[in-house]
């Protein structure tokens, strides 16, 4: 019998297989560079990255799976003096060409922990997927949010709500006092409980990655042939901006994957190819783009 971790493995190696070949579709020019690589102390991963495509300039989907022993600063973090760990997951962000086309990010992953004698002291899931527009289709968001909300609701309505409002908790700019995007699904230390199996755990992060592709292809499908001004492209890459700026200031798997010695190409495939600091910024009163930031600082419900 296949062991949680092998059988999530399997599935992330799948499901990385059936996004690209989505998104390459979605494309219809470039497609994704493979790149595989080992991690010094055990383990490694296959990156895939597309760029200078038609519709997209840059992007990766990529899946690891490290183990070994817990270096000093996850040791401190977990409170353990000693111990080894395992984990695996899928990452992908996607930064189309077209200020039309939303930026989305998404990750499933799954950990465990062990003591000396190589037992499992602790194991859980992670992940979840968001969008961040450039400008605001109220029905895209909708969109997405409706798919987020029926691959919850299939395991329990208490879901949604829940890891929705811990999405737009964690993607927020705490320095900025805005939210990264509108928002998604945010869960994570997804454990055994009385009323909910490991196996459970996996059936509702596995249907959450399924959904992924029906959640932002259709958005891409519908905005990428809009056409758009280059003061546009300047306002998404300003915003891209602000995207960096939130990875490398408070996202904890950027943070994780510096701490561990993570592959340092892999870690940073979320940074966009063009972006811009502009000094104090601030669009136009009325705009399409201070509708954008308005909801931006008031998240709202989508669904």
């Amino acid at each position: 019998m296949n062991s949680l971790k092998d059988t999530f493995y399997a599935y992330i190696q799948t499901l990385q297989d059936q996004i690209c070949a989505a998104l390459e579709a979605e494309d219809g020019g470039a497609t994704f560079q493979e790149d595989l690589w080992e991690r010094p102390g055990g383990g490694g991963g296959r990156t895939r990255v597309i760029e200078n495509g038609n519709v997209f300039e840059k992007g990766g989907v990529n899946i690891s799976a490290v183990h070994g022993e817990l270096p000093d600063t996850m040791k401190a973090y977990f409170k353990v003096e000693e111990g080894d760990f395992f984990a695996c997951g899928l990452s992908l962000v996607i930064h189309p060409k077209s200020p039309m086309v939303p930026t989305v990010h998404a990750n499933w992953r799954y950990f465990e922990m062990y003591n000396k004698q190589g037992e499992i002291v602790d194991a859980w899931f992670g992940g979840g997927q968001d969008l961040t527009p450039y400008y605001l289709f109220e029905e895209d968001a909708t969109h997405f949010h409706q798919v987020c909300k029926r691959a919850c609701d299939a395991h329990d309505p208490a879901f949604y709500p829940k890891y929705k409002k811990q999405c737009d908790a964690y993607f927020w700019n705490a320095h900025r006092n805005e939210a990264r995007g509108v928002g998604g699904l945010f869960f994570d230390y997804l454990k055994a409980l009385p009323e909910r199996s490991m196996q459970q755990w996996y059936d509702f992060v596995t249907e959450v990655g399924n959904s992924f592709v029906e959640a932002y292809v259709p958005i891409v499908n519908r905005r990428k042939t809009l056409s758009y001004t280059t003061e546009q492209r300047d306002w998404q890459e300003i915003r891209r901006g602000r995207y960096v700026e939130f990875n490398l200031v408070h996202d904890k798997g950027t943070l994780f994957g510096l701490k561990t010695n993570g592959r340092i190409e892999s870690i940073l495939m979320s940074l966009p190819a063009h972006v811009q600091w502009r000094y104090n910024h601030q669009p136009e009163k009325g705009s399409e783009e201070a509708r954008l930031v308005e909801v931006l600082e008031n998240p709202k419900a989508w669904v």
